[in-house]
């Protein structure tokens, strides 16, 4: 998955950052108000971890724009802010939670799962499709009741296509999705993840087919 996180504390957003990245979650991270939404009208999150005091403003400020934009992509706010006046707005305004701060890292990422599975639609734990089963929590994939065993990034690939099946996704989008902006990646390293990814998925319900100039699909039987 691909985070957005605006925190202006930058030991916090460090903590929160290399927590996340443990888990092969790829983390932009902005601390002012201008650089969330320059990011959000740029790439394409999966989850925003929003701080509310920041120093160019209100962070509901991002959250007005982003939610005016059509966009609906989760959001959970990160607040000092107890009083319920203070959450029921946020809520208002197109919050999908909140966490207040100071907060247990392992609550942050049960969170985090909590709303990406409603965003998802997906109440379930375990995801089946013929012979391959897929626990999102546990970021576990099983084939033919084999554990296969991922590297972060095939993960991250594998839970983006599967999540947008029959969803057309380019190699650039693919890149912007799985990679910081400050990385530098040639789009041949996706090649690469998909090559391994059909090898783990041969002669089973799930297929990840090439449309020749327009990026890769994945197929379920």
């Amino acid at each position: 998955m691909k985070y957005l996180l605006v925190e202006d504390n930058h030991e916090l957003a460090n903590a929160i950052s290399s927590r996340l990245q443990i888990d092969g979650h790829v983390i932009d991270h902005a601390d002012k108000i201008l650089d969330a939404i320059a990011f959000s009208d740029t790439f394409e999150y999966d989850l925003v971890l929003l701080d509310i005091m920041l120093p160019d403003g209100d962070g509901r400020t991002f959250l007005k724009h982003h939610r005016d934009a059509q966009k609906d992509t989760p959001i959970i706010v990160l607040t000092a802010r107890s009083q319920v006046s203070d959450r029921i707005s946020m809520l208002d305004l197109g919050a999908d939670d909140y966490v207040t701060k100071p907060f247990d890292h392992a609550e942050l990422e049960a969170r985090c799962r909590a709303v990406l599975r409603r965003k998802s639609g997906t109440a379930q734990t375990l995801l089946h499709f013929g012979d391959v089963t897929f626990d999102p929590v546990a970021g576990q994939l099983s084939v033919k009741n084999e554990i296969v065993n991922l590297r972060n990034r095939e993960l991250r690939l594998f839970e983006l296509l599967l999540n947008a099946r029959g969803q057309i996704f380019s190699k650039q989008k693919l890149v912007d999705r799985l990679f910081s902006y400050d990385e530098d990646v040639s789009e041949n390293a996706i090649e690469v993840y998909i090559g391994r990814l059909r090898k783990h998925l041969e002669n089973t319900a799930l297929t990840i087919t090439t449309l020749r100039g327009l990026g890769y699909r994945l197929d379920h039987d």
